[in-house]
């Protein structure tokens, strides 16, 4: 069973930046979101992906990610998933042996910026560079699926 284990942190600042090894560009959409999962079809860099993920809120939930051809990837994105997609760019941050993903959104979610950090094992202690912010691992605002349905450009607007 594949589980994964992640914190998701806001920063604090943009002392990040200097740190960045690589960023690599991400389009993502959803073919179902339901309570108990998620199904996503994601391109990054020149490989399609196929997701399954359990929607649960806290540091670990399932998930099941496959290979698929970019050119279907591309397919199912344009004709099948919900809109408008997730676009984002994710930047690759090592601190202190530890690799953050650093997610800085682009469109309807443009502004939200957030790092997560992917552990081996439930509880793992890590340390927290200096720029990382409040954690959100449990907001649902913060996950993706959810910024589809409540983009980051209409939060404050009610």
């Amino acid at each position: 069973m594949a589980i994964e284990i992640e914190h998701k942190f806001l920063l604090a600042n943009s002392d990040w930046r200097k740190q960045i090894s690589r960023s690599v560009k991400y389009r993502q959409g959803y073919l179902s979101s339901q309570a108990s999962s998620s199904i996503r079809v994601r391109i990054s860099d020149k490989h399609g992906w196929l997701n399954i993920k359990s929607v649960s809120i806290g540091t670990h939930r399932h998930e099941y990610e496959y290979e698929i051809p970019l050119t279907d990837a591309n397919e199912i994105l344009n004709n099948l998933c919900r809109k408008p997609l997730i676009e984002k760019t994710r930047h690759l941050v090592t601190d202190d042996g530890n690799i953050w993903e650093i997610d800085e959104f682009e469109g309807e979610n443009k502004g939200l910026i957030v790092a997560e950090i992917e552990l081996k094992e439930i509880g793992l202690p890590f340390s927290k560079p200096h720029w990382l912010g409040v954690e959100v691992t449990h907001d649902l605002r913060y996950y993706n699926n959810n910024l589809l349905n409540h983009p980051y450009s209409e939060w404050g607007k009610s």
